[in-house]
């Protein structure tokens, strides 16, 4: 089953832990050879941030790509692009919460009455807007994951400060995986910023 397999993918991963800023960070390395960082919230262990990184192909500073939490600045995007995004264009943030998944998408200065926001048979959640100025089909690996596609009654959407939240209720199998991963990463033993983590054999 499809839950298995990404729980498995945990469960056989190099697992190490800190405690750093009030967050429980936790580095996977994974059998194909990605990386995943997530970071706990120590008091809720709720996911405030999940980060990737591809197997390094001997390029040094392969940049990490940010699925939950803020993106990643990049202060040199002039000097390594020639070009940098617009402060005004949209766009995404992803957060978590005990029982729901959120997306923030900024700079969307519309009313509420133009949004759609919908559960598509491709497994996305897809955005519209009826003046045809915003378009947007987001991806849900959390349901990916337990091989599931999103369901219309679960979205909610609200829109304020120029800002679109599209909130998910989370299914009891994600809620069930959570609590196993959980279960795999409370009891590794964190060390502390600072402390010095002997290498395990």
């Amino acid at each position: 089953m499809a839950t298995n397999s990404w729980l498995k993918r945990i469960q056989n991963a190099k697992k190490t832990a800190i405690i750093q800023d009030g967050k429980r960070k936790v580095h996977f390395l994974m059998e194909d050879g990605k990386e995943m960082v997530e970071e706990y919230h120590m008091d809720t262990n709720v996911l405030v941030r999940r980060a990737w990184k591809e197997k390094g192909n001997f390029v040094k500073n392969t940049d990490w790509v940010v699925e939950v939490g803020d993106p990643e600045l990049k202060q040199n995007n002039i000097e390594t692009y020639g070009i940098q995004e617009s402060s005004s264009a949209p766009f995404i943030t992803r957060r978590i919460t005990k029982t729901a998944l959120e997306w923030r998408i900024r700079n969307l200065p519309y009313p509420i009455s133009v949004y759609s926001v919908t559960a598509e048979d491709d497994g996305t959640i897809t955005i519209r807007t009826s003046n045809k100025k915003y378009f947007k089909k987001i991806k849900v690996p959390d349901l990916e994951r337990i091989n599931l596609i999103p369901e219309q009654d679960r979205i909610t959407y609200t829109h304020q400060y120029n800002t679109l939240i599209i909130t998910y209720k989370k299914p009891p199998a994600l809620l069930d995986l959570e609590k196993k991963i959980l279960n795999e990463i409370l009891p590794l033993k964190a060390t502390k910023e600072g402390e010095v983590q002997c290498p395990t054999s």
